[in-house]
């Protein structure tokens, strides 16, 4: 078989690409190991649908730790305006939640990816499923694993968009690292990034408030005043949730440094130490002291459990120390939770690799697009558009290149 452009991967980066690569008139075939393309993007849809946010631009990209230089480049030609305005062309109307977070107005995927399959497929768009690559053959020719067998394909260009190595169930298993390896690409070690991480939990809050949302919390790791505002939920081994998963790679480096991290949560941030200090001294009378917390406090059972389960029993009706944790409530995280259930990954080829275009220099004519890329981005809209611009940047520049060489 032989192609103009061969794009590997159907998800969100993988069919942008095909989006810019076919508006510009090139012959373009899709391949994707799993049986339908954008898996990983309905499961995403299942709570809501994240699609963006509607932070100003300098701040969207201040949340590409460590990569906000590249990604600027990728977002100055496809920025989360120019997103719904995407969504909006294929009959998806947007808007923004409470939080700044942009989501379809009917909060579901399936409908925005529906329409888009059947536009890029009406434009010419050949899409392959059960196509499971393998790497290049010796006379470079891509290399696939289908039902039918090994099938060979001869393309002009390329545009690698594997996605990163969590959710492997639904395609994002990280086999691709090996073939690239193997052709002299430095990728970076794949890790789970907005992840969960592990406590040592007792099995007393384990069995009783596993599963319990923490809301209106501050979380820091060393400067309070850097303090982030949101929510997270106590799991049976630890903790997730998104304000987890926005600390989550300062947590996962320190930890890869120095072994397990302290993470600091403010179960009250609109009340005062003094103000629970004075609000817990009021007799108790013939009330439990968890009735107590709870109804001097004003904090839920789940919050009251976490205190308990972190302040000796001894302490329990000392209201400085009750008031001391509720405000600076230290949970011990021991590590990560594995690839597989994360979120998304951190690591991928390196930019070193790629050129402004996102082709491999090593590897002309082959491009690279999405999370297989090493960047990572807090979940809020911030994963996703990335994905996207990086796609439309890579199906631009792949077409640019192949009509450079007609």
């Amino acid at each position: 078989m032989r192609t103009m452009l061969a794009i590997i991967g159907g998800g969100p980066a993988g069919l942008m690409a095909a989006e810019r690569a076919v508006a510009a008139g090139i012959e373009v075939d899709l391949f994707d190991a799993m049986g339908s393309v954008g898996r990983k993007f309905l499961l995403a849809g299942k709570g809501g649908l994240n699609l963006t946010h509607s932070d100003t631009f300098e701040t969207f990209v201040s949340r590409y730790r460590g990569r906000e230089t590249e990604v600027r480049g990728w977002l100055q030609q496809f920025d989360a305006t120019a997103l719904r305005g995407f969504a909006h062309g294929l009959g998806v109307e947007t808007f923004i939640g409470s939080s700044g977070r942009v989501f379809p107005r009917d909060l579901k995927a399936a409908p925005l990816l529906r329409g888009w399959v059947r536009r890029l497929r009406a434009q010419g768009v050949r899409m392959h499923m059960h196509h499971r690559f393998l790497g290049w053959s010796a006379e470079q020719a891509l290399q696939f694993a289908t039902p039918a067998g090994r099938v060979s394909v001869q393309a002009e260009a390329s545009v690698l968009a594997f996605g990163g190595g969590s959710w492997p169930t639904l395609g994002s298993d990280g086999a691709w690292v090996e073939p690239l390896r193997a052709r002299g690409i430095e990728v970076a070690e794949l890790e789970p990034a907005n992840c969960g991480f592990e406590a040592n939990w007792s099995d007393l809050l384990r069995s009783r408030h596993a599963g319990a949302p923490l809301k209106r919390i501050a979380a820091w790791l060393d400067d309070r005043e850097r303090a982030r505002i949101g929510e997270c939920v106590l799991s049976a081994y630890g903790l997730e949730g998104s304000l987890v998963y926005a600390l989550s790679a300062a947590i996962r480096e320190r930890m890869r440094a120095h072994g397990p991290v302290q993470l600091h949560l403010d179960l009250l941030p609109e009340r005062s130490f003094d103000w629970l200090v004075a609000a817990l001294a009021r007799g108790r009378g013939s009330r439990s002291i968890g009735e107590h917390l709870r109804r001097q406090s004003g904090i839920d059972a789940a919050k009251s459990a976490l205190v308990f389960e972190l302040l000796p029993r001894a302490a329990w009706h000392d209201p400085q120390q009750l008031a001391a944790t509720i405000k600076d409530a230290r949970i011990e995280l021991l590590r990560p939770r594995p690839l597989a259930e994360a979120i998304s990954s951190a690591g991928g080829v390196r930019f070193a690799e790629l050129d402004a275009g996102l082709m491999l220099k090593r590897l002309p004519g082959v491009f690279c697009a999405g999370e297989m890329i090493d960047w990572e981005a807090p979940t809020g809209g911030y994963l996703l558009t990335a994905c996207f611009a990086s796609g439309h940047l890579a199906g631009n520049t792949a077409a640019a290149w192949l009509r450079a060489r007609h």
